[in-house]
C-alpha cells in the first residue's frame, strides 16, 4: 500500500497537470462545432449533399490558382467545408465554395490551437507520443487509485467539490470523485492513448486482428494515375462514389500528394461511426474515373473496433446527452489534475505530523 501511494503521489504531482491541460482543452474541442456555428458565418447552414452541389463547390475550390490538398465537406453539425493547403494554413468556406476565412497559423483560430494543444502539445509528432503516454500514466492513475480508496469505500461521499480547502478534504474528495468518474476516464484516457500510440493500439486490437492483417487493409491501392485535369467533372466524379455507396455520406476530397497519385474520396457509411469514415474510393486525376474502392465495413475486426476511437473519445456519437457525458469526464480529469499537483506540491515529502493529523480526522484505516 506505501509503495502504491507513493507512486500515485509522486507521478500525479509530476505529470497532472499535463494530464489536467489535456483534459480541459479536450473538453473545450467537444463544442467546437457550436462555437463555430455561433461565431463564423454560414456555419449553421443545413448541410447539402446532392452531387451537384458538391462538384460544383470542389470545382471552385480546386479550381482556384492557390488550391488546397484537401477539402472536409460540411457536416450535419457544421455548415461549412474546411480547406486545407500547406503546413499550417487553411480555411473555411461555405458551401458554394466561397471562402468564408483564411488563416495561415494556429493562433489564428483558437479551435486550430486548442486541437494543437491537445494533440500535439504544440510540438508535432513528439507532442503527440508525450500525450498517449500522459494517457497510459492516467490509467496508471485510476488503477491505483481505486487501490488507494479501497479500504477508505465507507467513508464514500458524492461531492462536487472538496468539503474544505484542506489537505485532507482535498484527498478525500480526490479519491472519491476518481472513483464515480472512474470508467468515464478509463474510457476517455484509452481510446486517447490508442489514437496517438500505434503499438498501443495494434496490442488491444490483437486479439480481433493483427497488426499485420490491419496495415494491409488500410493499405492505397498502387494503380498510377495521370496528372489532374484542369477541367476535371468534379460532379461525375461525386456522383461515381455516391453511386457506388448510395445512402452514403461523402466526406473528404484529397488531391494526389505527388505525381503518379490517386484523388480519394472518404465516405461515411450509415453504420459506421467514425465521422468521416472509412469508406474509400479513388480516382485517376487525369480523367476523373474511378479506379479503386474500400468498403469500410469490411475491414478487419480490429480496424473497425480502432475507428471507434476517435468517435467515442471526441463525442463524435450519440448527441448531446453524449457530449455532456464526456464533458464530466474532461472536467473531472482537469479537476483531478490540477488538486493533486496543488496537494502534492503544499508537502512533496510528506510531513509525518500533518499525516498522524489527517489520518486522526478522517479515520481511515490502513493509512498509517
Amino acid at each position: 500500500m506505501k509503495v502504491v501511494r507513493f507512486i500515485h503521489r509522486w507521478t500525479g504531482g509530476l505529470i497532472g497537470l499535463l494530464l489536467a491541460v489535456l483534459g480541459l482543452t479536450g473538453t473545450l474541442l467537444l463544442h467546437e462545432d457550436a462555437f463555430l456555428r455561433a461565431t463564423v458565418p454560414h456555419a449553421a447552414d443545413v448541410q447539402r449533399q446532392d452531387a451537384a452541389s458538391l462538384g460544383a463547390a470542389a470545382t471552385r475550390i480546386f479550381g482556384a490558382e492557390d488550391r488546397p490538398r484537401s477539402l472536409l465537406l460540411a457536416s450535419r453539425r457544421l455548415g461549412l467545408h474546411k480547406l486545407t493547403y500547406k503546413d499550417e494554413h487553411a480555411a473555411y468556406a461555405d458551401q458554394d465554395g466561397a471562402i468564408v476565412q483564411s488563416w495561415t497559423s494556429n493562433w489564428a483560430r483558437p479551435e486550430a490551437w486548442l486541437f494543437d494543444l491537445h494533440h500535439h502539445l504544440f510540438n508535432g509528432d513528439t507532442g503527440e507520443i508525450v500525450g498517449g503516454i500522459a494517457g497510459l500514466a492516467g490509467l496508471g492513475f485510476v488503477g491505483t487509485g481505486l487501490w488507494l480508496w479501497w479500504p477508505t469505500r465507507r467513508m464514500f461521499h458524492v461531492r462536487l467539490w472538496p468539503r474544505m480547502m484542506k489537505r485532507a478534504a482535498i484527498i478525500h474528495h480526490h479519491r472519491d470523485l476518481g472513483v464515480l468518474v472512474a470508467p468515464l476516464l478509463i474510457l476517455s484516457l484509452t481510446t486517447g492513448a490508442a489514437m496517438n500510440l500505434k503499438w498501443f493500439s495494434d496490442a488491444i486490437r490483437a486479439p480481433f486482428s493483427s497488426a499485420a492483417v490491419m496495415k494491409a487493409a488500410s493499405a492505397p491501392p498502387t494503380i498510377k494515375g495521370g496528372k489532374l485535369a484542369k477541367d476535371l467533372d468534379w460532379t461525375a466524379l461525386v456522383a461515381q462514389a455516391q453511386a457506388r455507396y448510395p445512402g452514403a455520406e461523402v466526406r473528404l476530397i484529397s488531391l494526389p500528394a505527388k505525381p503518379g497519385g490517386l484523388i480519394s474520396v472518404r465516405l461515411r457509411q450509415q453504420a459506421e461511426w467514425l465521422p468521416n469514415g472509412r469508406t474509400m474510393a479513388w480516382f485517376d486525376p487525369a480523367t476523373g474515373r474511378m479506379v479503386a474502392n474500400r468498403d469500410g465495413q469490411a475491414l478487419p475486426l480490429g480496424s473497425r473496433i480502432a475507428n471507434l476511437d476517435y468517435p467515442l473519445h471526441a463525442a463524435k456519437v450519440g448527441g448531446l446527452p453524449y457530449r455532456l457525458v464526456m464533458t464530466v469526464s474532461g472536467v473531472t480529469l482537469t479537476l483531478l489534475g490540477t488538486l493533486a499537483v496543488v496537494t502534492f506540491w503544499g508537502n512533496p515529502v510528506g510531513n509525518p505530523k500533518r499525516r498522524k493529523r489527517v489520518v486522526k480526522a478522517m479515520a481511515v484505516p490502513g493509512e498509517a
